[in-house]
């Protein structure tokens, strides 16, 4: 791979420390095992209800499109001419597949904490008047583009506190997972489920959530800046994934997806230096997955632009993300989130969009 460029003082100011005990602008916060907030209150039959009696077993799908496919794959490469996007001789997805015809566009955090996102900052039904605030902004700047709504959920947060097995992660009970499928249920939104495995591993972290991602409306999302492979305190470092772990993900997706009839499962991988993600190009693609590098900088529009320049666009896998934060984004001057519009210039164009 080549030699990236060395992580300058601006792109760490970019770097989004989004776990509850070290999450940028908190101060250390709390862990979100220990957070005394009030759980979102769901009744327990609604709860069981929407989660493991979902069908596993999806309607059937139309064929791929594959003139459509690639017109639109075209279309997100946003008019580049160095032959990096779209990427070359990646597989055509399975029937059902969200990407590219639709845009997914989310709200990030954790029903234990305030402070991780807008997901947990606000009750459901003011979550989703937010939400689909934003949905329709995306429609109208790119009418041609169906937006697919969603909650992205932080099912392991690394902790400052090595917790009983050492591992620097608190672990969410299946009580706040089947919650946070509810919420979604409540908009016929799809979920993901994000991994920050600390001190552990990816391959010891994601089979603990085979049963959700055995649902067809449930995806998978991994951040490299808590997987701690030196041994250190998450937030003391950024952590970093190869694409071993990555490709370890894949597999995995890909197994469930066709033992049990799914559509492509959605995989984002959070991003924002050159070392959180390396060997970038022995990444592989899946027909039954739909990889997306997620840039995830806060800052003022120019330094997420030079985030998304310098370490997304250079180093293409499949497709592209960009996250915006609320808070973090307007800390400097010109102390404003980009919209739509401004990141509909971006090459490529990201077709996933999250709001932290």
């Amino acid at each position: 791979m080549r030699k990236g460029k060395r992580l300058t003082a601006a792109v760490l100011a970019a770097a989004c420390v989004c776990a509850v005990l070290i999450s940028c602008g908190d101060n250390g916060g709390k862990a979100a095992g220990t957070e005394k907030l009030k759980t979102v209150e769901i009744k327990e039959e609604a709860a069981k209800d929407s989660v493991l009696s979902a069908e596993t077993t999806p309607s059937a799908y139309p064929p791929i499109d594959t003139a459509a496919y690639n017109k639109k794959l075209t279309a997100l490469a946003n008019g580049d001419t160095t032959g990096k996007w779209p990427v070359k001789d990646q597989p055509y997805p399975l029937p059902g597949a969200i990407l590219p015809f639709n845009r997914i566009v989310v709200y990030y955090g954790n029903l234990y904490s305030k402070k991780m996102g807008a997901l947990g900052e606000y009750a459901p039904k003011e979550m989703w008047s937010r939400l689909n605030a934003e949905v329709k902004k995306w429609e109208k700047a790119d009418p041609a583009t169906p937006v697919q709504p969603g909650i992205h959920y932080i099912a392991s947060v690394a902790s400052g506190t090595p917790g009983k097995d050492g591992s620097y992660i608190n672990r969410m009970p299946e009580k706040q997972i089947d919650s946070a499928l509810v919420i979604a249920k409540m908009h016929d939104a799809i979920v993901f489920l994000d991994i920050q495995v600390g001190l552990s591993s990816i391959k010891k972290e994601l089979p603990r959530l085979e049963k959700y991602l055995k649902l067809p409306h449930v995806h998978l999302g991994i951040d490299p800046e808590f997987s701690m492979k030196g041994g250190d305190r998450p937030g003391t470092k950024i952590g970093t994934y190869d694409a071993a772990d990555i490709n370890y993900c894949s597999d995995y997706l890909a197994k469930l997806v066709k033992e049990n009839n799914l559509p492509p499962k959605v995989f984002v991988v959070h991003r924002f230096t050159q070392r959180m993600v390396t060997n970038y190009q022995k990444i592989k693609l899946h027909p039954e997955v739909q990889l997306v590098m997620h840039m995830d900088g806060w800052g003022p529009p120019e330094l997420k632009k030079g985030t998304y320049r310098h370490f997304i666009y250079p180093e293409p896998v499949q497709f592209t993300g960009f996250k915006l934060f609320y808070k973090n984004d307007l800390k400097k001057e010109p102390n404003r989130l980009m919209t739509p519009e401004e990141l509909l210039k971006l090459k490529p164009i990201p077709i996933y969009i999250q709001y932290q």
